[in-house]
Order: C-alpha cells, then sequence, then structure tokens
C-alpha cells in the first residue's frame, strides 16, 4: 500500500460516520423523552453507561442485534432511528439513496435542531406528566396563546 493513503484512511477511521452520529441521536433523543438514565437503559441491554454514550455519540457503531435490542427497549420500531435522516446522508460511499430503488416514499429532513434540544424534551416529558387531560388541554391553549401569531 503506498504511504501516502495510510494517514487519509487512519483519519477516517478515527472520524464517527454522519450516520452513526445520526442513529445515536436518535437513540438520545428517544431515551431523554422516556426520562431513562444512560445507566438505566444500559443496564436493560447488559452495557455501562459508557458505552450507552459512545452509541449515542456516534463513536461506536451500533450493529443490528444491539440496534434491535435498542429499539425493544426503547419501544420503538427499528426505523425510528433512520427517521428525519438529512437527504443525501445515506448516498454517499456507496450507501442506500433514499427514493431510489425501494419503496420508501422520500421524506424531508429537520433543518431545525429544536426537537433536540433538553429544554424541549424536557418540556415535553413534563407536559405528558399532566395525567388530567383537561389540564393538559388548558397548557397547551396556553402555550399557543403565547406564541406570535402566524
Amino acid at each position: 500500500m503506498p504511504s501516502d493513503e495510510t494517514p487519509e484512511r487512519g483519519e477516517r477511521e478515527h472520524r464517527p460516520s454522519p450516520i452513526d452520529v445520526h442513529v445515536g441521536a436518535r437513540v438520545r433523543l428517544r431515551r431523554t423523552l422516556l426520562g431513562m438514565s444512560q445507566e438505566k437503559l444500559g443496564e436493560a441491554l447488559g452495557l455501562t453507561f459508557q458505552q450507552v454514550q459512545k452509541y449515542e455519540r456516534g463513536v461506536n457503531r451500533i450493529g443490528a442485534s444491539r440496534l434491535f435490542d435498542i429499539a425493544r427497549v426503547l419501544d420503538v420500531p427499528i426505523s425510528f432511528f433512520f427517521d428525519d435522516m438529512p437527504e443525501g446522508m445515506g448516498a454517499a460511499g456507496g450507501g442506500l439513496r433514499r427514493g431510489v430503488g425501494g419503496l420508501a416514499e422520500a421524506q424531508e429532513g429537520f433543518e431545525d435542531d429544536t426537537l433536540h434540544r433538553r429544554e424541549t424534551l424536557e418540556l415535553v416529558r413534563a407536559y405528558y406528566r399532566i395525567t388530567d387531560p383537561s389540564v393538559r388541554k388548558r397548557v397547551f391553549e396556553l402555550i399557543k396563546s403565547l406564541t406570535p401569531s402566524d
């Protein structure tokens, strides 16, 4: 192997794949929405919280069987982890291209990171902890009334 390829290959091996980062972020999103700690998720999977951290950051790739287990513990379909993937992310390097050769419908990705902020996740969790549906509806109407009209 020529020596000029070695540094590029080495750099590529240490850089997380954008797909692994996206899947990890979706694991974190769902775990946080459920109010589950990394430790609790790790216990349910037979892992340390450090391993869960690495998965969530995309540093370590999640294998198919592990992703299946994570989906089961977090009570979501496996497709959840690939939802909202930016257009073209899977097309690089011979990966799958959305809407080409498959039966899946093309989906628009979110450009806004608002849904992934801790504040948003905590607000959603707190909202769904309100057990009385009429109170929850009034809180919802209050929040809507405080926002600027379109």
